[in-house]
């Protein structure tokens, strides 16, 4: 469910217009719903009722400060893999006893940063950067409260550039070698060993590969416990899918269910990290129609928008849903057509064969659909594009919460050297 919706044959985000916003802000831009990301937030943290659970929202989907504050304010924590997001989710008011800092790789000031700050857990996901945590620990005169992230050697049966769990992935620890890891774990003098971390992919549809891993999980366990390594906190990461194209991926309820079958046992506290799920069908991004080319086998609309303002179908040949901003008649003439942007690059498409109305002319508006998550925060500039201003509406209000970058404060960034002499 989202709160996008036709009102009068006008899409709106909540109780605002989207062509009222796209006058004010001008196109493309990314909206988001305050509602929709409330929704989904509680859905998902509901899910787990009765369970010593944190839902630290993964920041790596939508950095946004205003969505990281929309969601502080119900009580989300943060899954960060770089400084830059700690800090985001700092700034934004999340605790930092609710911070998980995961990712393959930290830089030893990153390491710094994140003790200072005093974060709840840092993920460890090789062992040289275990035995580089110890190092900087010591340093420091502290202990970093670690767990391993683990490879279960799991397929998630998702798109192969994002899946996490298999043995060929980059990250974390082959269970095969989590004990003997986490011996010489527990035996560091600047180490605190707290928890396991797991995480197998995103947008998966089937509970299935969860089941697997987090059973083998729950074994681990019980084998550290065995030997006398006390494990109090699990990571169970994210993952759990949304409809981009039908699909129909397990409910929260579901999920949280699950959850209590495999690992509900070990008295753990709980921590998950969902991204997508919150905030993916909670944004769309707008864009407006440039030119109508027929070309030779083809009808294209070219967007003003393009790959580098949203990147998931060129990378990942992603599907999201383009809907026009003004309604269609279900008697209207359909056309079929490539939707694509203007960058030089055959990538930069949004959608092939696509039905949208015939009569659609360069000046319409159209909609992007479940673009929340891993939209502006994947963004660049290539082709010397400006960043893409982003948008917040909560009922009948709307403020932008990232400005539109202008093209000379993009080109300024460059440092011409003196020898070159001036231009």
């Amino acid at each position: 469910m989202n709160h996008f919706e036709y009102i009068n044959g006008v899409l709106h985000a909540e109780g605002v217009s989207i062509p009222e916003m796209a006058e004010k802000v001008g196109t493309p831009f990314f909206c988001y719903s305050t509602a929709t990301l409330e929704r989904h937030y509680n859905v998902y943290a509901d899910a787990f009722e009765g369970l010593d659970a944190t839902v630290c929202f993964a920041v790596k989907a939508n950095s946004n400060q205003a969505v990281l504050k929309t969601l502080a304010n119900l009580g989300a924590g943060a899954d960060v893999v770089s400084v830059g997001e700690m800090r985001r989710a700092l700034r934004a008011g999340i605790d930092p006893a609710k911070i998980i800092f995961s990712g393959v790789g930290k830089a030893d000031a990153e390491m710094r940063e994140a003790l200072e700050a005093g974060i709840a857990q840092i993920n460890v996901e090789s062992i040289p950067e275990l035995v580089e945590l110890n190092r900087v620990a010591i340093d420091m005169g502290t202990k970093a409260r670690i767990a391993l992230r683990i490879n279960p050697h799991v397929d998630a049966k998702t798109h192969e550039k994002i899946a996490t769990g298999k043995a060929e992935n980059k990250f974390g620890i082959d269970w095969t070698r989590a004990i003997e890891v986490y011996r010489d774990a527990a035996a560091m003098d600047g180490i605190e060993v707290t928890g396991i971390a797991m995480h197998i992919g995103s947008q998966l549809t089937d509970l299935t590969p969860f089941r697997e891993a987090f059973t083998r999980l729950a074994d681990l366990v019980e084998q550290l416990r065995s030997e006398g390594i006390e494990i109090r906190n699990l990571d169970l990461g994210g993952g759990l899918g949304i409809a981009y194209q039908g699909e129909t991926p397990p409910l929260p309820d579901a999920y949280g269910q699950m959850v209590r079958e495999t690992v509900g046992h070990l008295g753990c506290h709980i921590t998950l990290e969902p991204g997508r799920l919150i905030a993916g069908n909670a944004g769309i991004m707008v864009s407006r129609v440039m030119y109508i080319k027929d070309g030779e086998a083809k009808r294209f609309v070219i967007l003003d928008a393009a790959m580098n303002d949203l990147i998931r179908p060129t990378l990942y040949s992603a599907y999201h849903e383009i809907i026009p901003v003004d309604e269609q008649g279900e008697d209207d003439v359909q056309a079929t057509v490539d939707v694509v942007g203007p960058v030089c690059e055959t990538g930069d498409t949004f959608g092939k064969d696509r039905k949208l109305p015939d009569d659609l002319k360069a000046g319409d508006l159209v909609a992007v659909m479940s673009a929340g998550a891993y939209g502006a925060v994947m963004s660049s500039t290539y082709n010397t594009r400006a960043l893409t201003p982003e948008v917040l509406v909560k009922g009948n209000n709307f403020a932008i919460v990232r400005p539109r970058q202008e093209i000379d404060q993009l080109i300024n960034m460059d440092q011409i050297p003196a020898w070159l002499g001036n231009s």
